[in-house]
């Protein structure tokens, strides 16, 4: 009996069916990745060029205290050592509350109530820092005032505090993620060992994620570093105050004084022009202000990666001598240290709210502004919205090309490098970009005022989220999905197209509204490009000499009247109705991390 073997002939597959060659993709994902890079060439080629506008004497303005244009005197170092010394005050109030209460978050804290108060945290992280600096105004300088007797209480323990406030959250929450990549094996090795909580902190965890936690202050400093105006409206903008002595150093911290982004933020960009060497001199302070900013950027995104990728072995140390004692010493100092921010964000809240009672009222919202400080604010929140739209639907595809680019290239090089040049693009002060865009925008190519320049200096602030949302999303992409993907004979242009981009899209939406979050809060680089006070119709009607009115730029104009009751009580209403905005904004971006990103928590 003979057997047939049943062959099946082979199939020629239709080409109606096969997937397009999708050669936009790589074009796309190119120019993602050169939008990055171009802006910060657009950046260093703007400060380069007002440099070589006029002659900068590079060792005057380092080591010269005094600054006297009219006199052709440009020194530094008075804005360097204010630069310093709110930076210094503000890391040593916040760096060891910061720890202890990331510490109590992640290790003493049950999950189901870190989890809120940590959300709690991210909230406060996104607050303007408009809003900060209007806390400083009402709250932090009659403080000052009375405690040294300083008239007005503008002084650089003022900013000192005021940037303490603002960097403690993003320390928090850095450190928080760099306790949390430290695996439970290490704690349960430690546990059982029979060390108490305490010392499994001390000798397990701590050493595990010490890198990461010193990232998170570099990353608070940079923060510090580039913060403008709440610095701006609290640090009284006082030049060539440089102490001679340790009895004048104690006395130059309760008086005005000057930093660089100050320098920068106030009038005198608008009055050096566009080239001589008044404004070559401020573009020099602007060349150190951003090595200071990316040197920390920069280094503090570094300790990140090697925490996660530490594999040293903890050394467990342990003392018997009141070991007990020490364990609830110790417990009750972090849970004690978590108190503060959370009783910082109840703080904020309770001001915002018996302060901007304007925002309750309908009417604030659905009505222009009559005179300096009546009405609602329904234009400003029209042009805010119309700048924040703008923004995201410039920055969402070159975000999103960047960052796909990012996690899919070959090399891991270059990789490395794009990554780089994003983090240092994201954490470049926003100031620069601001007076980037007013020399490029508004002056040269003759826009002046527009809602339009005021977005495009808005992207680059959006970019760098969107992009690294989107990168780390894509390295998670399952290596057997991928597999199957070309094992069916698709090229890398439609791996990208039909996996990759569908996989992605949560985390860089999520990324998008965190981006939109923060930029609805900028304001200094509005003030340059794109806002008026007053005046201003709710819409443009064009794109050149179009400017409009925005919500950040109306309080940083209202809170400079400080002595006014209703231009106060308007400043607070308006901070409301910020706060709520970029509020939306991140509860937005966080219910679709959660939905689509999984737990976060591994404690």
């Amino acid at each position: 009996m003979s057997t047939r073997t049943l062959t099946r002939q082979p199939v020629t597959p239709d080409p109606g069916t096969r997937p397009h060659p999708s050669r936009w993709v790589w074009s796309w994902v190119y120019a993602g990745a050169f939008s990055v890079a171009a802006l910060l060439m657009v950046l260093v080629g703007y400060l380069g060029t007002g440099v070589g506008s006029g002659e900068v004497d590079w060792p005057a303005l380092l080591t010269e205290a005094a600054w006297s244009p009219a006199n052709s005197v440009y020194g530094g170092l008075a804005m360097i050592y204010g630069t310093a010394v709110v930076c210094v005050l503000a890391l040593a109030l916040a760096v060891p509350v910061s720890w202890a209460a990331a510490v109590a978050l992640s290790e003493y804290l049950p999950p189901r109530v870190a989890r809120p108060l940590r959300m709690c945290v991210e909230l406060l992280a996104a607050v303007p820092s408009i809003v900060y600096g209007l806390i400083g105004i009402i709250v932090i300088r009659p403080v000052i005032a009375q405690l040294a007797d300083v008239p007005g209480g503008d002084s650089l323990i003022a900013a000192g505090i005021v940037l303490a406030v603002m960097i403690t959250p993003t320390i928090v929450a850095v450190s928080v993620d760099a306790l949390a990549a430290v695996p439970d094996r290490c704690r349960e090795a430690a546990f059982s060992l029979g060390l108490t909580r305490r010392e499994v902190v001390r000798s397990a965890v701590l050493p595990l994620a010490r890198s990461g936690m010193r990232a998170a202050v570099l990353l608070g400093l940079a923060r510090a570093l580039g913060e403008a105006i709440a610095v701006f409206l609290v640090v009284g903008r006082a030049d060539g105050r440089l102490p001679t002595s340790f009895g004048g150093f104690l006395d130059s911290l309760v008086h005005p004084g000057q930093t660089l982004t100050t320098k920068l933020a106030g009038p005198e960009p608008v009055l050096a022009g566009t080239s001589g060497p008044h404004f070559a001199a401020l573009c020099g302070l602007g060349f150190i202000l951003l090595a200071l900013v990316a040197a920390a950027t920069f280094w503090g995104t570094r300790g990140q990666r090697q925490s996660t990728t530490t594999k040293r072995t903890p050394r467990y140390r342990t003392s018997t001598r009141m070991r007990v004692q020490r364990d609830r010493l110790a417990m009750s100092l972090r849970l004690g240290a978590l108190l503060l921010p959370s009783l910082l964000l109840v703080g904020m809240l309770a001001l915002l709210v018996t302060r901007g009672s304007n925002a309750f009222d309908p009417s604030f919202w659905f009505t222009s502004a009559t005179g300096a400080a009546g009405g609602g604010v329904r234009d400003q929140i029209v042009g805010t919205l119309l700048l924040v739209v703008t923004t995201g639907l410039l920055a969402l595809p070159l975000g999103f090309g960047a960052g796909v680019l990012i996690g899919v290239h070959a090399s891991a090089r270059t990789a490395r490098l794009l990554q780089t040049l994003t983090v240092v693009l994201g954490g470049v002060p926003t100031i620069l970009l601001g007076l980037a865009g007013f020399v490029i925008l508004s002056t040269t190519m003759g826009w002046g005022r527009s809602w339009l320049a005021g977005a495009i200096v808005l992207v680059p602030v959006v970019v760098p989220v969107i992009a690294l949302s989107t990168a780390a999303r894509v390295r998670s992409l399952p290596p057997e999905l991928k597999e199957s993907a070309l094992s069916l004979g698709l090229t890398r242009a439609q791996l990208i197209r039909s996996v990759v981009v569908p996989y992605t899209w949560p985390a860089t939406v999520t990324g998008l509204l965190l981006g939109l979050a923060r930029a609805a809060g900028e304001t200094a680089p509005l003030l340059f490009t794109a806002t008026v006070f007053f005046g201003a119709p709710a819409l443009p009607s064009g794109i050149v000499e179009s400017p409009v009115q925005a919500l950040p730029t109306h309080i940083f104009t209202l809170s400079q009247d400080s002595g006014d009751p209703q231009a106060v009580a308007q400043a607070w209403g308006s901070a409301m109705v910020l706060v709520l905005i970029t509020a939306v904004l991140l509860s937005a971006a966080v219910a679709l991390r959660n939905r689509f990103e999984g737990e976060r928590w591994t404690t």
